[in-house]
């Protein structure tokens, strides 16, 4: 099944991607592997949750937070390559939860994304995790996931096959550095 029928199927509609809030991109290519940015579960129309997860908002409340930062991933995965079926596999998930010291359910948190990426892609949405506090996260906010994901084909994501090329300029070449003038001797005057 194609992963847009599943998503029909689940009732899931991706939000658009976010853009970066500093000097950095959505994702970045190298080989057949995609780093995806840490994401955090502000949804469009929506305000940013923020808080820490043990005081302010429970493990179900936190769940969900981090399935709504997946579905931000999985709208930022989809801008980036067009095609959701281009995904081999879920890699490696880095689940970071902004939680009080005496916290200790941060897999339970981070299930909420790694749940979805199994709902949506089947076994390949199975993957290697790493869930952990965090003593604060970026604006407060209660989660902000990671994620690696390996892809089908070797073609380039449509952002990148979609820029032009820069055009060659031709440049003359660099004009020769003339010598300096050679200072001449002062003549000493003799008295």
């Amino acid at each position: 099944m194609k992963v847009e029928e599943r998503l029909k199927e689940l009732g899931i509609e991706l939000p658009e991607a976010t853009t970066p809030m500093g000097s950095y991109v959505n994702a970045v290519r190298t080989g057949n592997l995609l780093f995806m940015a840490g994401k955090g579960p502000g949804l469009p129309g929506k305000p940013l949750p923020v808080g820490k997860v043990g005081r302010d908002f429970s493990l179900e409340q936190a769940n969900r937070l981090a399935r709504d930062t997946g579905l931000s991933i999985l709208g930022a995965l989809k801008a980036e390559l067009g095609d959701l079926d281009r995904v081999k596999r879920i890699v490696k998930v880095l689940g970071m939860v902004n939680a009080t010291s005496e916290y200790g359910s941060h897999p339970e948190v981070i299930n909420g994304c790694s749940d979805l990426f199994v709902e949506v892609f089947g076994e390949k949405g199975r993957h290697a995790r790493s869930a952990v506090g965090m003593g604060s996260l970026p604006r407060g906010i209660p989660v902000e996931i990671e994620v690696i994901v390996e892809l089908e084909d070797d073609a380039p994501p449509p952002s990148v096959a979609a820029a032009k090329p820069a055009a060659k300029r031709r440049t003359a070449p660099a004009p020769k550095a003339k010598a300096a003038p050679k200072a001449k001797a002062a003549k000493k005057k003799r008295i």
